[in-house]
């Protein structure tokens, strides 16, 4: 059965019934239907989310359709609640371009699902939409701004860094030109769009602590600089009340189900290659404040998401994983070994040998951060038993626990070995994780520890653009902020031809972008889009809507 069909024979429980679960009334949820709800921030308990276990499920460098994070983390969180451990897994919201893209829908696979998968992968409850509409009206009242006389900031056309977004991958849009029409609809300048997901807004959503502090964050969004020189923030546009009030029910919580009935908290989606790729901060602590253990996960392989989540946002609001779960592929492992992409079905005991060192990079990345892990092997079927054998004492070797995960095929019963190694590791965790630098360093220092402690790089090359932004960066007194690298996700190096382990490679940063609202930097490397294009078959070319409204083709 495909992932729609197993998902539409499970019964569904009432929304309210998951709330109890959590020891929640039905009057303690703002409800969206039968099925999804809202949680009201003040449900968040700071000092009994301290008695949670914190589990980051992460990956290996991965193929171009995924490894299966989300997967894992589900069919995770249902065997640890098969254990006895009462367990929330804590996601990010689909973004709808790669649900219309190449990966298809972000709720899970086979048995191990958030539902209703449907909505979710879709309009959900609208949170996308939100940030998208705060995001565009402050580029309406920047443009506003440029166009009137009377409330005129001065600001340059040419120094305005804020661009537009929509939630659809859509690459005609990356450049463009506005303003054209005559001189009733604006001044005319260069600008663009990126994906709702790659959104400021979107990052400081994931990263607010409550809407005050929502509030805050979004006035010191950094939009560009006066003819003589003012830096102009969001706040000198008065435009942070209204953007705040935009967003006053995209900043609570979700809550929705896993195929066998736990709760399931789904919040924000930052994509990782991008931007910070981890589900909020708000929805994280909610978790922690109902549950024994809270499973969450961070996009792409542990160089990107993995990497900002304990840098950006465990640093940003003190929070402490007491284990990572690293998703692990024989087909992704060959991948990185010089197999094709469609031979990786085949058995094919010499490319895996050759990409386990991608394996090897992620694990010593892991240990760096002074946190235990342990691999989990998402099974196919086309997996072989002697490939399965390969890495299982290739992990003996290196003493790290190993487990075959069967979540996709059997949900919470075919995790039971993992969730049990999970709890070994996170109840032997005595300490907290080891940061890889420190905010107050120089910006350059910081970007080229990632570089070359996580990455593997020789060293930084930085273009002319790139210089001149440490610069500005410099001038306007920002250099205490985080760094969030945008990067290829198909390789540890910024050339995503790169695969395996690579070595004596240099990354190349050219621009470096700030998101002083969220709170970090954005040093952009390679060829990497902040909007991605559709492949040449999308997958929207096979969903579909029959006269009764069933949809057929999500995946």
């Amino acid at each position: 059965m495909t992932d729609l069909e197993i998902a539409r024979r499970v019964t569904l429980q009432p929304i309210t019934k998951i709330a109890e679960k959590l020891g929640l009334d039905p009057d303690d949820i703002e409800q969206y239907g039968k099925y999804k709800a809202k949680l009201p921030l003040d449900k968040i308990d700071k000092e009994k989310g301290k008695n949670s276990k914190l589990i980051l499920v992460s990956a290996i460098s991965p193929t171009p359709a995924g490894e299966g994070k989300t997967t894992m983390s589900i069919g995770l969180s249902e065997g640890l609640n098969r254990l006895g451990k009462k367990t929330t897994v804590v996601l990010r919201e689909p973004s709808l371009g790669p649900v219309f893209g190449i990966k298809g829908g972000a709720t899970g696979g086979g048995y191990s699902q958030v539902l209703p998968m449907e909505d979710i992968n879709l309009h959900f409850t609208g949170d996308f939409s939100a940030i998208e509409k705060a995001h565009n009206l402050l580029s309406a009242l920047i443009d506003n701004n440029i166009q009137s006389k009377k409330t005129s900031l001065n600001l340059d056309p040419r120094t305005i860094s804020w661009k537009r977004v929509v939630d659809i991958n859509d690459r005609a849009l990356r450049r463009i030109i506005v303003g054209l029409g005559g001189t009733t609809s604006g001044i005319p300048r260069e600008t663009g769009f990126d994906i709702t997901a790659a959104s400021e807004i979107m990052a400081i959503l994931c990263l607010a602590e409550d809407l005050q502090d929502l509030k805050r964050r979004l006035g010191n969004i950094f939009v560009g600089y006066t003819f003589d020189k003012k830096p102009i923030y969001a706040r000198d546009l008065k435009a942070e009340g209204a953007m705040t009030a935009l967003l006053k029910d995209a900043v609570k919580p979700n809550l929705v189900q896993t195929i066998e009935g736990n709760p399931a908290i789904i919040h924000g989606g930052p994509f990782a290659n991008i931007a910070q790729g981890t589900n909020s901060v708000i929805a994280t602590r909610m978790g922690m404040s109902f549950s024994e253990y809270t499973v969450t996960e961070a996009g792409f392989g542990f160089d990107l998401g993995a990497e900002k989540f304990f840098d950006i946002k465990c640093q940003s609001a003190g929070l402490s994983p007491s284990a990572v779960v690293l998703t692990t592929t024989i087909r992704a492992l060959k991948y990185h070994g010089g197999a094709a992409l469609d031979s990786l079905t085949e058995e094919n005991l010499e490319a895996l040998k050759k990409g386990i060192p991608n394996l090897e990079k992620h694990l010593e990345n892991i240990l760096q951060f002074n946190v235990k892990p342990v691999i989990a092997i998402n099974r196919f079927t086309a997996d072989s038993d002697a490939e399965i054998q390969m890495i299982q004492e290739f992990a003996e070797s290196k003493g790290v626990a190993v487990a075959l995960a069967e979540g996709w095929a059997k949900g919470g019963e075919g995790t039971l070995d993992l969730a049990q190694k999970v709890i070994d590791a996170a109840e032997a965790a005595t300490e907290p994780f080891t940061p890889m630098y420190n905010w107050e360093s120089d910006v350059k220092t910081k970007i080229e520890t990632i570089a070359t402690r996580i990455y593997g790089a020789e060293h930084v090359d930085y273009a002319a653009k790139a210089k001149k932004d440490l610069r500005t960066i410099s001038n306007l007194g920002l250099d205490h902020l985080a760094i969030c690298v945008a990067k290829t996700q198909k390789s540890l190096s910024d050339n995503p031809k790169l695969l395996g382990r690579p070595k004596d490679f240099i990354i190349t940063v050219r621009e470096i972008e700030i998101a002083a609202g969220a709170g970090f930097l954005i040093p952009i490397t390679g060829n990497i889009m902040r909007m991605p294009g559709l492949p040449a078959h999308p997958a929207s070319e096979n969903i579909d809507i029959d006269a009764d409204g069933n949809i057929s083709g999500l995946f």
